[in-house]
């Protein structure tokens, strides 16, 4: 491949042109009507129109996006992550055009896309399960049974879901129904397939995950795993490479599982086998993502290897240029989504200008972002405007820097997640590794964010006063050298 289109947009689009660049690989971007002024399609050595900003109408028109590969010449398509990189249909198309897809085979993406499908493929390797259905519910008093055994809490979860749709807990049998409905309904709504399957409610759990690579021939290598725990509406917020709970015994466990999985479907490329992991270290397979993942940036850090050069590479053909063997933690990485969203306001999207905006630099800072002073955050797309990635030696100081980084980072005209990052990592749950998939729910109210503020008003208010008492002596001694106030008003005071 000497050409390659990135069916994506914003940071990952950036991400993945420099890898390429740095391979002597030219890019072609495709990009909606909303972004024409962004980076990534300057950055790009060809760029293409494809519709308006509707994501339907752009980054999700496959037709489109492969008609623009043919016509630039290019050789390959990378996904990136959101929009149509998980999509077996599109990855097909790709293949079916002539053009290599950048990610799996359309079969390794369609088995681990149901959350069902993935569930059975994987367990036929010994991969361990949360108790559960692995059926689509036909019925629901058969399903009422099924949960009054498993034992309530239990999850309704979609097949197809993703990011917290069509997923509910049910805390009895008395609201089961209900809760079904309502999550066949929401499924339907967001996926087009009302699906759902239940599975016992772990209770506080961890969700940790397991990045893993394999090539064409059979090679297969974990590069350990990322800490998702923080999270609002089931979305990450906060990762971290590696995590501080687990032993080295239960990290190659995990690893050699998410393998397992991974061969369960003739996987190739970069992957990610999410678990949730218990109080006392049990895991259980959660789901797998067929695609680079957001926070991929953390393990990138921590092993010194670059996962989109391998994604090319893979698809090219090549075996694996590394082992397991070959593959060491060396230090700590911890990540920030940042996000045009209002933690005052439960996270809401938050839109306007980047009226300001000066991304931190210094040792261990890494920065990917997509925008640039000036410019409108639309609404039409995710609110990530960057992601922040601090790395040290030692997770305590890869916190400090990123605080460090955090107080920076200087952007003004929008509300973003900044503010809620340093105050998280700087709480003892955090820093003591005691926290899991509730941490916000359980430690998180907005007035301790205006609290740091009004702590630093109090400071400036009381430095300010002291500041104004040293005047205002100064200015009375001048007047009783001069003669016009007396010496007893001043010491009176």
């Amino acid at each position: 491949m000497q050409k390659i289109l990135i069916a994506n947009r914003g940071e990952i689009a950036m991400r993945v042109m420099r890898t390429a660049k740095e391979m002597g690989i030219k890019t072609v971007a495709v990009f909606s009507e909303a972004d024409r002024n962004m980076p990534f399609v300057r950055y790009a050595d060809e760029a293409v129109c494809i519709g308006p900003a509707l994501s339907a109408q752009s980054y999700l028109h496959a037709e489109k996006i492969i008609e623009a590969a043919l016509k630039t010449g290019a050789q390959g398509i990378h996904p990136g992550y959101g929009f149509l990189s998980e999509n077996a249909s599109f990855s097909k198309a790709v293949t079916d055009a002539g053009l290599i897809f950048i990610g799996p085979s359309a079969h390794s993406i369609e088995i681990m896309g149901s959350k069902i499908g993935a569930k059975q493929a994987a367990k036929k390797f010994n991969v361990p399960m949360v108790p559960g259905t692995e059926e689509p519910l036909k019925d629901i008093e058969e399903a009422k049974k099924i949960a009054e055994k498993i034992g309530f809490p239990i999850l309704v979860k979609a097949s197809a879901g993703g990011g917290g749709k069509g997923m509910r807990v049910v805390e009895n049998a008395a609201e089961f129904e209900e809760q079904i409905r309502a999550a066949k309904s929401e499924a339907l709504n967001a996926f087009g397939n009302d699906d759902v399957f239940i599975e016992k409610y772990v209770a506080a759990p961890k969700h940790i995950e397991i990045q893993l690579m394999g090539d064409q021939h059979g090679n297969y290598v974990y590069l350990f795993e990322r800490e998702c725990s923080i999270q609002r509406r089931h979305q990450k917020l906060i990762e971290e490479a590696p995590s501080s709970c687990l032993t080295p015994e239960v990290r190659k466990a995990m690893g050699e599982c998410a393998i397992a999985a991974a061969q369960s479907c003739n996987y190739y490329g970069a992957g990610t086998v999410e678990f949730l992991v218990d109080e006392q270290l049990n895991f259980y397979f959660l789901e797998m993502n067929t695609r680079l993942q957001v926070e991929h940036c953390v393990t990138e850090m921590i092993t010194g290897i670059d996962l989109v050069k391998e994604q090319i590479n893979v698809a090219r053909g090549n075996k694996l240029s590394f082992t397991q063997d070959d593959l060491k933690i060396t230090g700590h990485a911890i990540e920030l989504r940042v996000c045009a969203e209002d933690p005052f306001n439960n996270f809401l999207p938050d839109t306007g200008k980047l009226e300001m905006y000066q991304p931190p630099k210094g040792p261990g800072v890494r920065v990917d972002d997509g925008y640039e002073e000036g410019m409108d955050i639309p609404i039409f797309y995710d609110p990530m405007i960057a992601k922040l990635i601090a790395y040290a030696s030692t997770r305590d100081e890869a916190i400090d820097r990123l605080c460090r980084a955090i107080d920076e980072y200087y952007i003004k005209g929008i509300q973003t997640t900044l503010e809620f990052g340093k105050w998280a990592v700087q709480t003892e749950p955090f820093r003591s590794g005691n926290f899991d998939t509730k941490f916000i729910e359980k430690y998180f109210k907005p007035e301790y964010l205006y609290q740091d503020d009004a702590a630093v008003e109090e400071v400036a208010a009381l430095l300010a006063a002291q500041v104004w008492g040293q005047e205002k002596k100064q200015s009375d001694v001048a007047a009783v050298q001069s003669g016009s106030v007396s010496k007893w008003k001043i010491n009176r005071r």
